[in-house]
């Protein structure tokens, strides 16, 4: 504590003796004197200084002791949503000076520090150092801004609020680290409030809390469990109940003598920093700092947690389709749905996939982004009319975090056992008009959720009172310049649940080759993508248009001028010569059939199977 500023060391002797009131929502203030939802609040640091002054002085006039400054999701990687990462440093200065103005002498600046989300749908994965260098470049010009310590909100990623606790550190300020809790007292990543305090503390937080999340009431739960669980002082910055939308304005109607009431149970449980998240404004701080007066924090009584599933085994191994690996080459072949309500041909084709002796059906889930079917309750009846095991695709882009726990119950209960967890498609690619990604997850996050499934709880830490047994699959792309990047992911997907892999469509023996080698250490079966091509048209498409996929040049020189029969044979020839040149070494290989010609993959699947006769 030696090295942190003489105004950080003031701020955490004064919340060893007396509870602090901190401001409330800017967001929610701005919106509520005309700034629309869909506008930059960081940029109004540049372009409307005075609001955000006028809003600062209002917390201030309101009994805030610590305010907060506009700067939330003002790191280079939000930022570059907007076309606004070359502004960073000049964003977080101003804000970090606007608050200072406010705050004059007797209050406190908290340079506000939200967490690293990148775009919806972005499958990139940003390494330690990446972060550290994108919350450096922001909490430095907080410092350089006059700010006294760091409030790190709201964060669900617990390994990132640590990288931002070591950045406050090491710009020699006090750091205030803040998760937001959900459901049971869990992150939206599943970490426990016990799990974050000892971990939080470990990394050298000076202050622990909650915020956002959900309404007063659910955060009063978290505090006690924190308080329990270390000795350093405890924050707790409640949104204002849930909002409701009316008269096309969202508003929250939790009232400020009710907010203030539940801050008094906050204090009792332990708490000393007290402030406002979403929905809160002065009002809510003027009523919390009249009800606050001469209070001090209450003795730490835990409230206890949940009894913890995280131990419930998984359900016995079962026979799935990966039992034969070894002996010989497993065989999936990927099916799509209908466009429309008649699923005959989808049924019959995998009938004769059945009798060929295919080991696995992979079933996917509007591919393209384009409406299908709904793929689980077709699952459903391919397995009940041939007794194939099917590899149900989920995606992220179609439902939210609750639809996928609902959809991912709904498919035990069919018998689903074997799914594939993918990202998929943004709704860019198909053009639906009207629809819209959603994104809740990226396909790890989806893998970690039915983990949690696996062990009988919710991703949020429900208790679900049983536990599915999902055999989880997850994707790899071998056509990109370097490997390297998709076989970091891969291990964290293993990390997170996957037991096999599916790759995207190889077209040259020179990536498989890499692909095999590279792919072995992880120790799990890979299954290569093999898409025959059909015609010039189709090899061009699939080259140019469709995500993941890349032909060699030589590739498409062969089927240039291509069409037809022609088309057809020349695309079965070239995926016959990948097949033999993985001979001995491909322990499985994933067929995908163009065009619903499952022709063409019986026809490989006679190939494969003769390769070991």
């Amino acid at each position: 504590m030696s090295d942190f500023s003489q105004r950080g060391r003031l701020f955490l002797e004064r919340l060893a003796e007396e509870v602090l009131i901190g401001d409330g929502a800017m967001g929610t203030l701005l919106y509520s004197r005309g700034v629309p939802l869909e506008s930059n609040f960081e940029h109004l640091n540049l372009v409307q200084p005075e609001l955000i002054r006028q809003a600062h002085r209002d917390y201030a006039a309101a009994g805030a002791m610590l305010l907060e400054t506009n700067t939330f999701g003002g790191n280079a990687l939000r930022l570059s949503a907007v076309g606004l990462e070359k502004k960073c440093r000049s964003i977080n200065l101003a804000g970090a000076r606007l608050a200072r103005e406010a705050a004059g002498a007797d209050r406190f600046v908290a340079g506000s520090v939200g967490p690293l989300l990148t775009p919806k749908g972005s499958a990139t994965e940003l390494t330690p150092a990446e972060k550290r260098q994108i919350l450096l470049e922001q909490m430095q010009a907080l410092a350089e801004g006059g700010v006294d310590l760091f409030l790190l909100e709201t964060f669900s990623r617990i390994d990132d609020l640590e990288l931002a606790v070591a950045v406050a550190a090491e710009l020699g300020l006090p750091a205030i680290a803040q998760m937001a809790y959900l459901e049971a007292g869990c992150t939206r990543d599943g970490v426990a409030a016990e799990e974050a305090a000892r971990r939080l503390t470990k990394a050298g937080a000076a202050v622990l809390g909650a915020n956002c999340g959900s309404g007063p009431r659910d955060l009063l739960q978290v505090i006690g469990r924190l308080a329990g669980a270390c000795n350093v002082p405890l924050s707790a910055f409640a949104n204002s109940g849930f909002p409701q939308y009316r008269e096309g304005r969202y508003i929250y109607l939790a009232t400020p003598e009710y907010f203030a009431t539940m801050g008094r149970e906050m204090v009792v449980a332990g708490a000393a920093l007290i402030g406002g998240c979403c929905g809160t404004t002065p009002e809510h701080i003027q009523a919390l700092q009249q009800a606050l007066v001469g209070l001090k924090p209450g003795p730490r009584r835990s409230i206890p947690a949940p009894a913890s599933v995280s131990s419930r085994p998984i359900a016995p191994p079962r026979s799935h389709f990966l039992s034969s690996w070894g002996k010989r080459p497993v065989v999936t072949v990927e099916l799509d749905p209908p466009r429309g309500l008649n699923c005959d041909k989808v049924l019959e084709g995998a009938r004769q996939l059945a009798a060929a002796g295919v080991d696995a059906i992979s079933l996917a889930e509007n591919p393209l982004a384009r409406i299908r079917m709904g793929n689980l309750a077709l699952a459903q009846q391919i397995q009940q009319t041939t007794g194939v095991e099917v590899i149900a695709h989920v995606t992220c882009r179609d439902r939210n975090l609750i639809g996928l726990h609902s959809e991912l119950m709904g498919a035990h209960l069919l018998g689903l056992r074997t799914l594939l967890a993918v990202t998929g498609d943004p709704v860019s690619v198909g053009g639906e008009a009207g629809a819209t990604s959603v994104f809740d997850l990226n396909s790890i996050g989806l893998l970690e959720l039915i983990d949690s499934l696996n062990h009988g709880r919710t991703k949020l830490g429900t208790d679900l009172g049983g536990a599915t047994d999902f055999l989880l699959g997850a994707a790899f792309n071998p056509n990109l310049p370097s490997m390297d990047g998709q076989l970091r992911r891969m291990q964290r997907k293993i990390a997170a649940g996957a037991r096999f892999v599916q790759t995207q469509p190889v077209y040259s023996a020179a990536v498989l080759s890499e692909l095999v080698e590279r792919t072995a250490p992880l120790g799990v079966p890979v299954l290569v993508g093999i898409l025959p091509l059909v015609s010039e048209r189709n090899a061009e498409f699939l080259h140019n248009e469709v995500p993941g996929i890349t032909l060699p040049d030589e590739v498409r020189a062969r089927m240039r001028g291509k069409q037809g029969e022609a088309g057809v044979q020349e695309g079965l020839a070239i995926a016959r010569e990948l097949v033999e040149a993985g001979q001995g070494r491909v322990g499985g290989w994933y067929l995908m059939p163009p065009f619903g010609k499952v022709e063409l993959a019986l026809e490989l699947l006679r190939t494969i199977r003769a390769t070991v006769s």
